[in-house]
């Protein structure tokens, strides 16, 4: 009898560790193939909406993450020049009650070792580390060849390596993330040594010229995670480089007291340059699909990169599931739900990053004025509102 092939997955991050265990949930053999050792190393923090969270419970990861995780009682916007607190979009149990799941806030890693955890107790799950995919070949079923010469063959491939994907070489050549002209700058602070608001239970969001601070509880509430995002810097690959506090507090040199002391507390800062990629003319090639930032990055003004891997891997597994691991039945269904869903997100966060850093030279500054007085006019309850869309209320686009 003939061993059956599994499905290849060239990544084992978020989404690629997602893919796995919803994969096995749905009766298939995944192999998951990273060019590490499995582990996550950086200091970022994530915000998961409930979109993300309803799905993580599911695959049954949410109960292993829970312990590390925080969960915001709201989302407080700032002018970043005043200090004046704008409004408030409530969460909490407000958020819980009205989309069946908790917002949370987590510490990259953290959620990497509760996904690392599930996977590796799945029933049909193999993890590969030190796996570096260079090469695709679609001969024979599909197979991946590693940067040191191992092949490896499966009945499909779901490329989950990220922004700069090799998979996606391959499905979509020639297509490249380009700079966006920004930078985000991260650090990890003490909590418990903070004053107010930086100590209170919520999602602290900060506007001001061409520029943004947003800093939340991570790591069960015991640390805060700070990030400094500013239309200046310079291009370069990877998000884990060092930077200077000089550097960073030279972006915020006009702005209030208390967001400075922040970053003025923050004990070492890293840096990340942001990138953006055209939408591909197609998701899948063969029997090799592209999901998370591998098919389509988004900026981070919305908070939902990983969610939108972790919605992937859902739809995908399923998809694939149903169709015996057919990749000309699940992937079209797939790209056709997943493309409009995203598009729709890497658009709203494009427009929230241009309200965020409005304030800029004579007619900015008006801009920003009117920004906030609409701000401060808005309903707490319709502005959480306008997000059913995307956290699952009854226009949700699965």
């Amino acid at each position: 009898m003939k061993t059956p092939r599994p499905v290849l997955i060239a990544g084992g991050g978020i989404g690629g560790l997602s893919t796995a265990i919803a994969l096995d949930r749905a009766g298939l053999e995944p192999h998951v193939l990273e060019r590490s050792a499995f582990a996550e190393e950086s200091g970022a923090g994530i915000q998961l909406g409930p979109n993300a969270t309803r799905i993580l419970r599911n695959l049954g990861v949410l109960d292993a993450l829970l312990p590390q995780a925080f969960r915001p009682d709201a989302v407080w916007l700032f002018d970043g020049l005043s200090g004046k607190k704008l409004a408030t979009v409530p969460l909490g149990e407000v958020a819980e009650r009205r989309y069946g799941a908790p917002y949370i806030t987590v510490h990259r890693a953290d959620l990497h070792e509760a996904l690392r955890i599930v996977a590796t107790a799945g029933e049909r799950i193999a993890l590969t580390p030190d796996f570096a995919v260079a090469q695709v070949d679609h001969e024979d079923g599909v197979g991946v060849t590693s940067s040191g010469g191992e092949t490896l063959q499966g009945t499909a491939l779901v490329g989950a390596d990220g922004l700069w994907s090799t998979v996606r070489n391959w499905v979509a050549p020639g297509a490249e993330p380009s700079f966006t002209g920004a930078t985000a700058f991260r650090s990890l602070l003490p909590r418990t040594t903070l004053p107010v608001p930086f100590s209170a239970p919520i999602v602290g969001l900060w506007l001001g010229p061409r520029s943004h601070v947003v800093h939340y509880p991570v790591r069960g509430g015991a640390a805060l995670n700070v990030v400094a995002v500013t239309e200046s810097g310079h291009e370069e690959q990877g998000w884990n480089r060092s930077a200077t506090r000089e550097t960073v507090l030279g972006r915020f040199a006009r702005w209030c007291d208390a967001p400075l002391g922040l970053l003025e507390a923050a004990p070492d800062w890293r840096a990340w340059s942001l990138f953006s990629l055209q939408p591909l003319p197609q998701w899948h090639r063969g029997r090799a699909v592209l999901l998370g930032d591998a098919a389509h990055p988004v900026l981070p003004y919305l908070a939902q990169g990983a969610s939108l891997a972790i919605e992937d891997a859902a739809k995908l597994a399923a998809l694939l599931g149903a169709a015996r691991a057919n990749p000309a039945v699940a992937y079209p269904a797939y790209e056709t739900i997943r493309r409009r869903r995203a598009r729709r997100v890497q658009q709203t966060s494009q427009r929230l990053g241009l309200t965020y850093h409005m304030g800029d030279a004579l007619l900015g500054e008006v801009f920003r004025r009117s920004r906030n007085a609409i701000l401060g006019l808005r309903d707490e309850t319709a502005t959480l509102r306008s997000f059913d869309w995307l956290y699952g209320g009854p226009d949700f686009e699965g």
